[in-house]
């Protein structure tokens, strides 16, 4: 249900007050009144964390800050990944992946090409990311969104065989699969890279460590197939339930402008990028990545 809430506290010199107004019936929310550049308050800081595992998107609007303000922030979360595509990191700051098709000296600055079809960040690592935080420094204008759905959602409208048949299976997340498969554009992965990322299995549901909601946790671009199920089978079924996430009803989408922040939550929600003339215009963000848990589900 949508609506509007306000949380005001008292500091000893000044009123601060935060504003949240979910964008949708199941998923994002837009935070007013926070600079995340600033000091914030631990309770305004929690209720920006509550608000994220409610809600699996925050958008900030209007945000300048420094990578050193980027990174600050983003650790008030937990411990930072450093991006096995290291040649795309921020020089001199391993914790900031940079997402861009801009060309200098003959050399991408960030990763291009991003991935068009819904995924969650690292969720191929034996700890999952918890969550991502990008920044959009540069974007074309009307073009190059980013669409997110909530999978708390997906979950929830699922039949109860298909929940039941999902809550006993793993799916197998392979990234190496997925590099060699859909990126053939970039470099190829060093051998040091693949021992970086061997195969690992999640549930294919999980419960989420904050709220308890369960959360169907497959994505075509990682999900290779489910463990002691036929690959064939498992594909198709993967490309199914996909095409069931993609339904408006459970989707939302960013137009970015220059300044904004948005905060996701992997545990929660799929992310994919919409496509732009890659070619003439210009593109670049910049992402810290959260270290998470282990995907667990209750019994």
């Amino acid at each position: 249900m949508k609506g509007d809430y306000e949380m005001v506290i008292a500091k000893s010199i000044e009123q601060i007050a935060i504003s949240i107004t979910p964008l949708t019936d199941h998923i994002g929310a837009e935070v007013f009144g926070a600079d995340l550049a600033a000091p914030m308050d631990n309770a305004i800081f929690d209720r920006i964390r509550r608000a994220l595992s409610d809600w699996g998107v925050l958008v900030f609007r209007g945000q300048e800050w420094t990578p050193e303000g980027h990174i600050a922030f983003s650790r008030r979360f937990g411990p930072l990944e450093d991006h096995v595509l290291s040649d795309y990191c921020l020089p001199g700051h391993p914790e900031i992946f940079v997402v861009s098709n801009i060309i200098e000296n003959g050399k991408h600055i960030g990763a291009f090409g991003g991935s068009k079809r819904y995924h969650s960040d690292l969720s191929y690592m034996h700890e999952p990311s918890l969550g991502s935080i990008f920044h959009c420094l540069e974007c074309p204008e009307g073009e190059g969104e980013t669409c997110f759905t909530s999978m708390f959602a997906v979950y929830d409208a699922l039949p109860a065989e298909r929940k039941k048949w999902l809550e006993a299976r793993l799916g197998v997340h392979d990234y190496v699969w997925n590099f060699e498969n859909n990126h053939i554009d970039r470099p190829p992965l060093t051998d040091e890279q693949k021992a970086k990322t061997p195969i690992v299995s999640h549930p294919a549901v999980r419960t989420h460590p904050e709220n308890r909601r369960k959360a169907l946790y497959v994505s075509d671009v990682f999900v290779s197939h489910f463990e002691g199920e036929d690959y064939d089978e498992s594909r198709a079924l993967v490309k199914e339930l996909m095409n069931f996430a993609s339904q408006p009803r459970f989707e939302y989408v960013h137009r970015w402008t220059p300044g904004d922040v948005i905060i996701w939550d992997n545990r929660s929600v799929l992310h994919k990028a919409l496509p732009f003339d890659e070619t003439n215009a210009r593109r670049r963000m910049h992402r810290t990545t959260i270290r998470g848990d282990r995907p667990f589900l209750d019994a």
